[in-house]
């Protein structure tokens, strides 16, 4: 299986980190940015990434692709069945990839991508504006409904609901954003356990690497 992107972004990220607690192998290939590969605009012909192809079969969009995955590799269950369960888990999702990734671009695009990647200066008062009046409205809410004993956002196990939410934290230490500890003590303690997980770790250690090189 192919997945086209970068995993500095998060729903790539989600992706990456769903198929790998599939325990599925995948390869990650970049989209050919400005000059994107013919492969993926085939396989996205909106150019938006992720998108994935699995033999001659190919798909574009996170959430499309981990439904795709969800149904060609149920065990483990990363999407309940229940009705309850499962319409928690997709407004989770929605919710990260939404309210969340949208904060958290505002600030990783203005300090990271457009001086780093693209050669100009970013927004920085739009950066210290998502941090200072999206971000913490964000964190209030998560403080109320993040698990506080070690537990999942959606039943007794992992689910779709904790990678789609905790995905999009990397960015914010990338960009060394602020997450108060003492203020925000369950979220910090829950996305730390969650990016742990080794089908996170090896992706965020790989965009470590390449923003210090990028930042030379």
């Amino acid at each position: 299986m192919i997945i086209y992107g970068s995993s500095l972004s998060p729903y790539v990220r989600k992706v990456l980190a769903f198929a790998g607690e599939k325990g599925l192998d995948v390869e990650l290939q970049g989209t050919g940015f400005p000059n994107h590969s013919a492969e993926f605009v085939e396989a996205s012909p909106f150019r938006k990434m992720p998108a994935m192809r699995d033999g001659d079969y190919a798909l574009p969009d996170s959430s499309a692709i981990v439904h795709y995955i969800e149904a060609k590799h149920p065990d483990p269950a990363l999407i309940p069945a229940g009705a309850k369960l499962r319409g928690k888990t997709i407004w989770y999702e929605e919710f990260a990839d939404t309210v969340l990734v949208s904060c958290g671009a505002k600030i990783f695009f203005n300090l990271i991508v457009a001086p780093r990647f693209m050669g100009r200066p970013g927004d920085l008062e739009a950066a210290k504006q998502a941090e200072l009046n999206d971000l913490p409205p964000i964190l209030d809410y998560l403080e109320t409904v993040v698990p506080g004993d070690g537990g999942y956002l959606v039943g007794d196990g992992l689910t779709l609901a904790d990678l789609a939410v905790a995905g999009p934290f990397a960015n914010f230490r990338h960009t060394e954003t602020k997450v108060c500890p003492e203020r925000y003590p369950r979220t910090v303690a829950y996305v730390d356990r969650i990016l742990a997980r080794p089908s996170f770790s090896q992706w965020v250690e790989r965009e470590t690497a390449m923003l210090a090189k990028a930042a030379a």
